[in-house]
């Protein structure tokens, strides 16, 4: 490639605007980037936590025990721990109270639960819509510098007498560099946001799957006289 045209000489010499676009849509794919790998290692960790604590769940440990390991570190617990720390705890102050019949007992914790739940949920998809922006609005911005990039190539040929090939293909060129930057800004976007989606399905259907379990075994503890 020439040093005409290449890649860094035609942005160097793009028009203001199209330097702006190819600016917004770097920052857009550094951000992006930066939030896939922390979005990854988060939902990895939910995963790894979920596991582990099924695993200690289902082993035989007594609840109350389970509860009071888990009440030591309750500020470095995440996901499943908090569905469970949050139904037990509600489980035993509605036990403690006089006059509360079984049923109010159960549908309280299953309450309690659902609330963390939804909020162990709202955190793994925090700032997951950015990605949807990112993917769904860089190919139109890299489409605007493209346009704009392609109508001040054709404007500089209104000065000319006879227009050739070699005066347009740099103004050409750095407008198809908007469209290539769009697309390589929008593509991992999409794709992380389309993985990391299914992924937190697949966590919320799990988290489900425990508080149901767990509820099931916390009615047969409040119905057992």
């Amino acid at each position: 490639m020439t040093p005409e045209l290449s890649i860094f000489a035609l942005i160097k010499d793009a028009s203001l605007v199209v330097q702006l676009v190819l600016f917004i849509l770097l920052l857009a794919s550094v951000a992006s980037w930066t939030f896939i790998f922390s979005k990854y290692r988060e939902i990895r960790r939910a995963e790894e936590i979920s596991e582990e604590f099924e695993e200690r769940f289902w082993s035989g440990i007594d609840l109350t025990d389970l509860y009071r390991q888990l009440v030591k570190d309750e500020y470095d617990t995440e996901g499943m721990e908090n569905i469970f720390l949050g139904g037990f705890k509600e489980f035993a102050r509605l036990r403690q109270q006089h006059g509360i019949t079984p049923d109010a007992v159960v549908s309280g914790v299953q309450r309690a639960m659902r609330i963390a739940l939804n909020r162990e949920l709202e955190m793994l998809d925090e700032r997951l819509p950015f990605l949807a922006t990112v993917g769904s609005t860089s190919p139109y911005i890299g489409l605007f510098g493209t346009v704009w990039g392609i109508m001040n190539a054709f404007r500089s040929l209104g000065n000319v007498k006879q227009a050739t090939l070699a005066m347009v293909a740099p103004g050409i060129s750095e407008a198809l560099i908007a469209t290539a930057m769009g697309l390589f800004a929008a593509i991992p976007a999409v794709m992380a946001y389309n993985r990391y989606v299914t992924n937190i399905e697949r966590l919320a259907n799990r988290y489900e799957a425990f508080a149901e379990e767990f509820l099931s075994l916390l009615h047969r503890q409040a119905h057992a006289k």
